[in-house]
């Protein structure tokens, strides 16, 4: 009876200060996070992430500590050691699970804060996308240096180690060649998120596709294209090869529309339409509104319109609502404005027609 005590005792104790430890942790935790929360939808989010890996951590930091003190590691005999090993590889893990649930709540909550608005705030974007890849990093970073420490609890590991940084030089010229490519897009990835290149729901033309940046990644970019397929194209394409960024400085743009008239379009009455329509459209942004003449060959008369828009999204619908309704409008207003194909026949009886067609070689 006496042995059982003396066996169950030390254990209780130590389950005992497990679990109240988690307890605390997890109070704290939660009020933590809603004096610094505001948001209720994030609140909410928060407390789900960081609770758990938080009251794991502690349970298994106060628990060996308390196995420690209390010697319940001894009972294990000659497997005292492992025990040991046991208990500190899963605190190492655990700690590195809450470091990277705080490190990712951080960055969602930066990021939502952060996300893209209407009115294309270019800065916005810019931090965002900063925020995502520095999250990535910090992440692969707590990721090495957790299976790092890992490896360092085991006594051949640490020989190993010190053979492997006396032979740097060498492990690094051979690392460096065989993952080349790979360093490459990770290096490159990094230079886009600071280099303000291309951010976050960006609107691009690569690979003569036009879409938007949906994730920017170490190695690799994803572009959503218009007909809702993704693009994923590796990071080194982006600092390598020229692309179109239709959104860097300001979401505001420009798109033309064109039409081949016949010479006898009125364009005075043309540019009143143009504007009476770009008035009714909810897509116009009142900057600009134009129509001028770029050619007349051929017979035909190139009439380019010049329109705005407050969004790369609405430029494509705004030209084809003009197209639409600017030929909608000669059709029933000025149907001798469409294009003809002008043929003239030369009766060689009359005399005139005659010396014309001897000249010109009929």
């Amino acid at each position: 009876m006496d042995l059982l005590i003396t066996l169950l005792l030390p254990l209780s104790i130590t389950l005992l200060v497990a679990a109240v430890a988690a307890v605390i942790v997890a109070l704290v935790t939660a009020a933590a996070v809603k004096i610094f929360s505001r948001q209720p939808n994030i609140r909410h989010a928060l407390r789900g992430r960081l609770r758990t890996p938080a009251g794991v951590f502690a349970a298994l930091v106060a628990g060996s500590i308390a196995a420690g003190t209390t010697g319940v590691v001894g009972y294990a005999g000659d497997n005292a050691p492992v025990v040991e090993r046991t208990l500190a590889i899963a605190c190492i893990a655990a700690g590195a699970w809450l470091v990277i649930r705080v490190i990712s709540a951080a960055g969602d909550v930066l990021a939502r804060r952060l996300v893209h608005t209407e009115d294309g705030n270019g800065h916005n974007r810019r931090m965002r996308t900063q925020v995502i890849l520095l999250t990535r990093v910090a992440i692969a970073v707590v990721v090495i240096l957790a299976i790092g420490a890992t490896l360092f609890t085991f006594p051949g590991a640490r020989a190993v180690g010190t053979s492997l940084l006396a032979s740097a030089g060498l492990a690094s010229v051979i690392a460096g060649l065989a993952a080349q490519s790979v360093l490459g897009n990770v290096f490159a990835g990094m230079q886009l998120a600071f280099s303000d290149a291309i951010r976050v729901d960006d609107v691009v033309v690569v690979e003569d596709e036009w879409g938007s940046i949906e994730e920017i990644t170490l190695t690799y970019v994803v572009v959503h294209i218009w007909d809702d397929r993704r693009l994923v194209l590796p990071s080194t394409y982006f600092t390598s090869t020229p692309f179109a960024n239709w959104s860097r400085r300001s979401s505001q743009i420009m798109g033309t529309v064109e039409l081949d008239l016949d010479w006898r379009v009125p364009l005075d009455d043309m540019r009143a339409e143009l504007q009476a329509v770009v008035a009714r459209s909810d897509l116009w942004d009142g900057r600009t509104a134009s129509l001028v003449v770029t050619e007349a060959v051929d017979g035909r008369v190139r009439v380019r319109i010049l329109v705005s828009a407050d969004g790369t999204d609405k430029i494509f619908d705004l030209r084809c609502a003009v197209r639409e309704a600017m030929i909608t409008w000669l059709r029933t207003a000025h149907p001798e404005a469409l294009p003809v194909q002008r043929v003239r026949a030369i009766d060689p009886e009359t005399p005139r027609e005659a010396e014309l067609a001897a000249a010109e070689g009929w």
